[in-house]
């Protein structure tokens, strides 16, 4: 494979509010994301953004609701019945502290952090789910054990 463009991961994920502004700055208060760019059109309204969490980018946008604008299929969960088609799952350093720092800004614990052993074979890792006031679903964990090497 050839190398990405500087400063992106080879995948990348977009997620839209209806209120992009305020989602930017409560995902960064509440999850640790850091804004690397933001373009406003008229009236504020977030045209596009670039948000990173270690080496992982989320872009987040308006809603587009109207059936004229050139992306309507860009809608938030809570204009969808809180449909999800897409989980975002990030590592974090300390899933217990993260979980603190989200609940206090309001994200809504679906599961509490919960520690799942998948074998020797696998991995460990400490999790837990909640939903931002979008109602998009993020997981985060943190890895415990890797996998020992095949000899």
């Amino acid at each position: 494979m050839k190398p990405t463009p500087p400063g992106w991961p080879r995948i990348s994920s977009s997620l839209y509010y209806r209120d992009a502004a305020a989602a930017i700055d409560w995902l960064c208060q509440a999850f640790g994301f850091e804004v690397r760019l933001r373009i406003e059109g008229a009236d504020g309204r977030i045209e596009h953004s670039e948000l990173v969490y270690g080496d992982g980018v989320v872009m987040v946008g308006e809603s587009r609701a109207d059936k004229h604008d050139k992306f309507p299929y860009m809608r938030a969960p809570d204009e969808l019945g809180g449909a999800n088609t897409q989980n975002m799952m990030v590592y974090v350093d300390d899933v217990d502290a993260h979980c603190q720092r989200a609940r206090a800004a309001g994200a809504k614990v679906t599961k509490e952090p919960t520690t799942t052993d998948y074998g020797d074979e696998y991995w460990t890792d400490r999790s837990y789910g909640c939903e931002d006031p979008g109602g998009h679903n993020w997981w985060f964990s943190q890895r415990l054990r890797s996998a020992e090497p095949s000899p």
